[in-house]
């Protein structure tokens, strides 16, 4: 059995998915805060130094699996691994945010693309050296290469009342 612990939860200023970016590229200056459960605060020592985290979080609005969808940037629909949709069989979010300020368990981030009140699974730092490739292949999303900071959600993978 894997069982995973909320760390923290995920402030911002989207209350709901229609409206919101897609990705933090689509987000650039949208402002969020982190705070983080007080049994896991000690573990934010030495993140100061960090300029960008990798945030990785639980779609907890997603109330349906699917393993095609059809994505935000598309109308074709794809398999849901070949994509970023959120109705996932585990869904799991993954976003790189930028890092203002740690203040005691509290973090005030940019770039923020994700519901208000998500919960947060784990942070990491990002780390060009070892998380930046040179070379990439980007499949079906090729086409829309640089559009990604137009696009905002829709309802598609909202949940159903």
């Amino acid at each position: 059995m894997i069982k995973f612990q909320q760390i923290g939860t995920i402030h911002s200023p989207f209350k709901e998915t229609a409206g919101m970016p897609i990705q933090p590229a689509g987000a650039e200056g949208v402002c969020g805060t982190i705070e983080i459960l007080p049994e896991f605060s000690e573990g934010l020592k030495d993140l100061e130094g960090f300029s960008h985290l990798i945030l990785i979080y639980h779609f907890h609005q997603v109330r349906e699996r699917k393993l095609s969808v059809t994505p935000f940037m598309d109308t074709k629909k794809r398999g849901v691994f070949a994509t970023r949709a959120p109705m996932r069989p585990n869904p799991i979010g993954l976003s790189i945010v930028k890092l203002l300020t740690v203040k005691g368990n509290k973090l005030d981030i940019e770039n923020v693309d994700m519901l208000d009140n998500t919960p947060l699974l784990d942070i990491k730092p990002y780390v060009p050296e070892f998380d930046h490739q040179q070379e990439v292949r980007t499949g079906w999303l090729e086409k829309f290469r640089n559009k990604v900071h137009n696009h905002i959600s829709d309802d598609r993978f909202k949940h159903p009342e």
